[in-house]
């Protein structure tokens, strides 16, 4: 969690969460953020802030204390320093969603009053994911058209977008503006957004504009009409010495060995500055070398916006790595899965039944219980493989992989293709062009994958549940490609001598995949199968486990039940045994312990033409998935490419080649390796095992119109309750329902689809006024059970006559209780109507739309056996 302390009287105090946020510009304060990883070990980054008021006291003594708190976490911590109006990034994301600094000191004295009197003020927004909000003085001189201001007043707040800013800044604004409304305003104020250069005589136009004492042009942006300059990295290393002397010692190409664990060293890439300490350096000398630094970037003149950080040996950052050549790749020592491991090793070696944890990857955030199809790519051609052989794949042949699976109230598709450690370069090219043909003749937005064998994830082994991997292919190509190099083709078949290795977690996820016919290929982890001319063995490792026996059991079956097998047990094993695979070698004996998970990161990608850069989001959550970008989220074992519908890449083809490209850079240097399995999901059709990074809401993700728009509607509309339970009534007569949901769907009369909000009108209860009419409109207890006076489920409800063109209230049944639905006449719905409804969220018309059409089909049905009563027709 965060704990944050500020100086005040030479002496840290504590405070309260309360206030955490709130700073003030004439103080120092020291932030400590703890995070746990997955892996158990803990992360500490300290962040020094610094007010633009703050005195040099002050200053130097957070700079001190934050060193000494780093001191006493380990030594391990990341130390950054802040300043204000230009902190980092990762200091801004702990405080969602902005900070707004105030004038003043911290005290804690009592009776101190830190708050200040309510004022009319000017605030620019930067940023289009965490915001710098800086106050500017409120004239008219101080907008301009790059950035996004905000005009808070005692009854109203002004949103002022400029022309120049982009629409991720305009929505980010929104978030301050709700932040002031909540915490200035007690929610109690009326929100104006003022668009830069449209004047259409709007009142909140009029009124904004007369607060800067009337309407003026603003100034033409200087720094628009030139050219971005391009980024230019300088990179020198200085070594600091005990007397706090600078020394370089390189430049631009840096190696590890350069830096020494008894000295102190200062990087200076221009934006930035790292202050590296060696392991073996004392307090005294990591204080002098932190103020040797501070006294060179004021001495040199930099702009206070380049950050300064500071690591010691072993908590080096991804970017501070990034400068060096082959940066070791080093694993942080996993004392508890390791322990784990060879604990219950010697256990079994010496006899006793030793129950494993169960693993967490086996928790089904899915439902597998969906339909598989498995075509075979074969150059220009795929062939759909029968329902018997499509669990059985060849590693010299490419295969693609769709499964359909019951999503939230429609079905979602997962395409993979799947490379063969064997298969050949134009077989997968051919696999990949074959999988969007398939893909773009499929309804919805498909995710898609790129796997490769070996590095499946286990999603693929719990879609296919049982799953065999034969050595050889029957691909052409690849048939050529072994005859060219004289290769002997050890495609199996029944009269081939093979060796299996049995692997899984449970039933549900078990794999046999056929390996050399050599003893190195035994690993005392695992059970086998050794099938000969004339006998079937079952090997079974010491430090196997019951459920490996299982699944042995059950994977001799798959591979053929009429085998009877000869078990033999890993020291016992006879001469025939090893005369097959070719004599005794020596083989791993040693607990094969799984690799941990990582905890993921997200990145937001910007390229341009032979370029590509990516910039990551810390402390991420669903928010940060605006629909203008792509996004990226690294979980080491595998990466999923995000793309919004508003952002300009348009294919996945061009999704996975970001997600290759991703995996080149390696931007947390962390040796991802190019077969690391790749997804491209489409904003809205997320599959489960990606939202579970997230607290999901599923509403925002079906939500329609950019990022400013959402967020101007989330702002505006408060008729959320209505709004959910309307999705609940319409979801299951929606056009893309589950077969279950179908069935749940049948009417009592037949028609197949329950009867929609419109099919039970009747005016049997009213006058001789047939036209639908409205009463006043009910308040927000819409949803609650039925009235005494209301009708039972399913019967007409009772509409009185109102002028024509307003809504009318309809009674429907669902579930238990009656539900009161407004429906309102199509022409005030539209967009462009002239006579909008108000009160209602733009961002939920598709609710509408699925009633209207509803509406639509019911009226059809009803007119297919008209009932005349004189002249009139019913």
């Amino acid at each position: 969690g965060l704990e944050i302390w500020c100086i005040e009287k030479f002496r840290l105090v504590p405070v309260p969460k309360s206030k955490h946020g709130k700073f003030f510009s004439g103080s120092a304060y020291v932030i400590l953020n703890t995070v746990l990883h997955i892996s158990g070990i803990p992360r500490h980054d300290i962040h020094y802030w610094l007010g633009n008021d703050a005195n040099e006291e002050d200053t130097a003594l957070a700079s001190d204390k934050a060193l000494e708190l780093d001191a006493t976490l380990g030594s391990h911590a990341v130390q950054y320093r802040e300043v204000q109006g230009q902190e980092t990034e990762r200091f801004l994301s702990y405080f969602k969603p902005c900070i707004i600094p105030v004038e003043g000191v911290f005290s804690t004295e009592p009776g101190h009053v830190d708050s200040v009197k309510y004022q009319v003020t000017l605030l620019r927004c930067k940023g289009d994911r965490n915001v710098h909000v800086e106050e500017v003085p409120f004239i008219r001189s101080s907008l301009n058209h790059s950035d996004v201001f905000v005009l808070d007043t005692a009854s109203k707040i002004f949103l002022f977008s400029g022309c120049n800013s982009s629409i991720q800044e305009r929505a980010k604004a929104l978030e301050v503006v709700q932040y002031i409304k909540e915490n200035k305003h007690s929610e109690n104020c009326e929100i104006a957004t003022i668009d830069d250069g449209k004047f259409v005589g709007d009142s909140d136009v009029g009124e904004f504009w007369s607060l800067f004492g009337g309407y003026a042009p603003i100034p033409r942006d200087l720094s628009s009409t030139g050219l971005e300059q391009p980024e230019i990295s300088n990179v020198k290393l200085f070594w600091v010495s005990t007397q706090g002397k600078l020394c370089q010692i390189g430049t631009d190409t840096l190696n590890k060995e350069m830096l020494d664990s008894n000295k102190c060293y200062m990087l200076d890439s221009d934006t930035e500055l790292f202050v590296w300490m060696g392991r073996t350096t004392s307090i005294t000398e990591r204080k002098t070398s932190i103020s040797a630094v501070e006294d060179f970037l004021r001495s040199q003149g930099r702009s206070v916006g380049t950050h300064l950080t500071f690591l010691a040996e072993g908590s080096e950052t991804a970017i501070f790595r990034s400068y060096f050549g082959d940066w070791p790749q080093t694993l942080e020592p996993k004392l508890y899965e390791e322990g784990r491991g060879k604990v219950a090793a010697i256990f079994k070696q010496h006899g006793y039944d030793v129950k494993e944890l169960p693993d967490e990857d086996d928790q089904q955030f899915m439902d597998f219980s969906g339909t598989l199809k498995v075509w075979r790519v074969n150059g220009h051609e795929v062939f759909l493989l029968p329902l018997a052989e499509q669990t059985k794949l060849f590693s010299g042949d490419c295969y693609i992989v769709q499964f359909i699976y019951p999503g939230d109230g429609r079905d979602e598709n997962l395409f993979y293709t799947w490379f063969g450690r064997r298969s050949v370069m134009a077989d997968r090219t051919d696999a990949i062009s074959h999988m969007h043909a398939i893909t773009n003749a499929t309804k919805g937005e498909p995710v898609m994958a790129q796997i490769v064998e070996k590095r499946e994830p286990t999603h693929f082994f719990l879609i296919f549940q049982r799953l065999i991997i034969f050595k050889g292919g029957m691909s052409t190509r690849y048939k050529s490609v072994i005859a060219e190099k004289g290769i002997a083709d050890e495609t199996y078949d029944d009269t081939r001598t093979a060796l299996f290795r049995v692997q899984g977690t449970s039933a549900n996820n078990m794999q046999a995949i056929q390996v050399d016919q050599v003893s190195s290929s035994l690993n005392s982890s695992y059970c086998y199968i050794l099938k000969t001319k004339t006998s079937i063995f079952t090997w079974v490792g010491s430090l196997s486990s019951a459920i490996d026996h299982d699944l042995l059991d059950r994977m001799l079956d798959l591979l053929n039940s009429t085998w009877q097998p000869i078990l033999v047990r890993e020291g016992s094993e006879p001469d025939v045994f090893w005369n097959a695979l070719g004599g005794k070698a020596e083989y791993p004996r040693e607990k094969d312990i799984k690799g941990y998970s990582e905890d993921p990161h997200l990145f937001i990608c910007a390229f341009t033409t032979g370029d590509f850069k990516v910039k990551e989001i810390f402390n991420f959550s669903q928010d940060d998935l605006t629909t203008e970008d792509v996004l990226v989220l690294d979980c080491h074992s595998e990466i999923y490419v995000w793309l919004g519908r508003h952002s300009h890449v348009e294919s996945k083809q061009q999704g996975l080649n970001l997600g290759m490209k991703f995996l080149e850079k390696d931007i947390l240097v962390e040796g991802l390796s190019s077969e690391t399995p790749v997804y491209v999901v489409t904003e809205g059709y997320e599959p489960p095992f990606f939202t579970f990074f997230f607290e999901w809401d599923s509403s925002k993700a079906n939500m329609l119109g950019n990022s400013f728009e959402r967020k101007l509607a989330m702002l505006k509309g408060k008729a959320q309750n209505l709004e959910k339970s309307l999705r609940s009534s319409w979801k299951a007569h929606s056009l893309e329902t589950t077969p279950d949901e179908r069935s749940r769907s049948l009417s009592v009369n037949g028609l197949g689809r329950s009867s929609s909000p419109a099919s039970r009108f009747s005016d049997s209860h009213s006058s001789d006024n047939h036209h639908l009419s409205s009463p006043t409109p009910i308040p927000r207890h819409l949803f609650s059970g039925s009235s005494p006076d209301s009708v039972n489920a399913g019967s007409v409800a009772n509409v009185p006559s109102a002028p024509s063109g307003n809504a009318a209230i309809v009674q429907v049944d669902q579930s238990e209780a009656n539900i009161n639905v407004l429906i309102y006449p199509y022409e005030r719905l539209k967009v462009g109507s002239t006579d909008p409804v108000t009160g209602i969220d733009i961002t939920k018309r598709e609710v509408t739309a699925f009633l209207f059409v509803e509406i639509q089909q019911n009226l059809l049905h009803s007119f297919k056996k008209p009932c005349f009563q004189g002249n009139e027709l019913k």
